[in-house]
């Protein structure tokens, strides 16, 4: 089995943190509806929806723990309202630890309900280096055998032969580059693993269509330091570079 294992139809993976497997699932973006009415948008709570979710996958992979890959939350500050009601009771709900990689949406959430986070920049558990993506990854996190990062929400947008189109989330994956890296740290940096761009587990949260002229990475080391990153949709099947769809 492969370090981090994404699990079929689904916006989440397994990883083999050596002593514990857990559930990776980025871009939670708990209380997010409330932000999407104050744009105009009539959108009911899906927090159940979401929490049930979670914790079905947590039973049938037999997790040991949760990490969230950063924007565990929605609102940019300490959770109140809805945000906290919707994360207070997905933590009263879960029953294995939560690691929470700290991502730009979500200042003061680990403080306020006392769980386990790494700084801004990621953390590494064994041979996998977890970061959210919105700075620059550690060097020791780039140094791992897989990287995940989250942020990016990589969408692709899929023709059909009569011009219909969809958009569907994906995972981007391809071996990193050192380049970008070693240009921002001022540092050599032994980089030679591979780099897991996360789609986001909130479908109500957009995304960056990766595979159309004009769209804007969201991470800043992004496409540089993975160019020839590969597309994949949620039910596993590959679509090749991103920059070839």
């Amino acid at each position: 089995m492969a370090l981090v294992e994404p699990i079929p139809g689904e916006p989440a993976a397994v990883a083999d943190l050596g002593d514990e497997q857990a559930l990776v699932v980025a871009d939670y973006h708990a209380g997010i509806e409330v932000s999407l009415r104050r744009e105009g948008l009539e959108v009911q709570s899906q927090a159940e929806r979401r929490r049930e979710r979670l914790l079905d996958l947590v039973r049938e992979t037999r997790a040991d723990r949760v990490v969230f890959l950063g924007d565990l939350g929605h609102a940019i500050g300490t959770p109140e309202g809805a945000e906290y009601d919707e994360l207070e009771a997905l933590f009263d709900a879960l029953d294995v630890p939560v690691t929470l990689v700290v991502g730009n949406h979500d200042g003061g959430l680990a403080d306020e309900f006392g769980i386990d986070a790494t700084p801004p920049e990621g953390a590494r558990f064994g041979d996998i280096g977890f970061a959210h993506g919105h700075t620059w990854p550690a060097p020791e996190v780039l140094e791992a055998e897989t990287i995940c990062v989250g942020h990016e929400h990589p969408t692709v947008r899929l023709e059909d032969e009569v011009g219909g189109a969809r958009v569907e989330r994906a995972w981007l994956r391809g071996p990193l580059d050192a380049a970008p890296f070693e240009t921002h740290h001022s540092e050599a940096i032994d980089v030679t693993g591979d780099l897991a761009v996360f789609p986001a587990f909130n479908d109500l949260s957009g995304g960056t269509w990766v595979n159309v002229e004009g769209q804007e990475f969201l991470a800043p080391f992004l496409p540089g330091a993975c160019p020839d990153a590969e597309l994949y949709l949620l039910d596993g099947t590959r679509l090749g570079r991103y920059r070839d769809v």
